[in-house]
């Protein structure tokens, strides 16, 4: 399988996996601040400072965004293009957004996908304090307590990277989880490393949401993208376990570094982390 060479010494531990229990919450965003205001801001009267949030025909003007790029020099092995700005803005037509906190202060990193004003379709990595809401909007998300995601430095990637850790339960479901927060270390596949993370909690049946990126990618259809840096969201993901043992399949949206866009279903075992990818584990009832 592909492998990506990163600066730093591989940490011992490649999943991180931490049982939290998930809500399923609607959050208002208001027009007016930047995504990243409007999410934290909604979750936090919520009552959760972690969370993974679905957003879908969210208006944005103006609108910042990157996509992957090559590194400048060796201390990274990918990095991000110029920024992307697109002319009167553009609508989010599926994004994918892990909340949690960075410095002591809220903060998403979020994939997907948008229509500019031309009808063009982009996608990429949104700047969340350079992209403002253009109009009130209405999304679903799950806030999770008993675990939070944390942006700590990563000595592997030399990047500064989201961590799933454990958090102090609070309210009614405190000491009881339904779901499992995982964060996903470079070169390790994809659909493996949720498997065996669902394997671990005694996780049997699952919605799987998150965001990420990947080294390559193999679709079930038999198509490659080569680029060794890709922005992926999860379009839809789950696990069963029909057959005895637990398997993931993810249909996923992400973009490559020439910017072009791709979508589809995962060749299972066979999609290898590139820098980080950030997991939600919801179980079903």
């Amino acid at each position: 399988m592909r492998f990506v060479r990163h600066p730093g010494p591989p940490a011992l531990e490649r999943e991180t996996t931490t049982p939290c229990h998930a809500h399923l919450l609607s959050l208002s965003l208001q027009a007016g601040q930047s995504v990243n205001e409007a999410v934290t801001g909604a979750l936090g009267n919520a009552g959760f400072s972690s969370a993974y949030v679905h957003l879908e025909n969210v208006a944005l003007a103006p609108m910042r965004y990157v996509i992957p790029a090559p590194a400048p020099d060796a201390s990274h092995v990918a990095w991000d293009s110029d920024t992307c700005a697109p002319e009167n803005g553009a609508t989010i037509e599926q994004a994918g957004v892990i909340a949690g906190v960075r410095d002591g202060q809220p903060f998403i990193h979020c994939h997907g996908i948008w229509l500019e004003q031309d009808r063009s379709r982009r996608a990429g990595h949104l700047l969340p304090h350079e992209a403002i809401m253009a109009s009130d909007a209405t999304v679903w998300a799950w806030g999770i307590e008993g675990a939070a995601f944390i942006v700590r430095d990563d000595a592997e990637t030399n990047f500064r990277l989201f961590s799933a850790e454990a958090a102090e339960p609070v309210g009614a479901h405190a000491g009881r989880s339904n779901a499992v927060a995982c964060t996903v270390r470079p070169n390790g596949d994809i659909s493996l490393a949720i498997e065996s993370a669902c394997v671990r909690h005694g996780i049997r049946e699952a919605a799987v949401f998150g965001l990420g990126s990947l080294a390559g990618i193999d679709f079930a259809d038999g198509r490659h993208v080569p680029s060794y840096a890709t922005e992926v969201m999860i379009r839809e993901a789950g696990v069963s376990s029909a057959s005895g043992a637990a398997r993931c399949e993810i249909e996923a949206m992400l973009v490559d570094m020439d910017g072009t866009i791709h979508e589809g279903r995962l060749a299972h075992g066979r999609n290898p982390v590139c820098v980080t990818f950030e997991i939600l584990i919801v179980a079903k009832a």
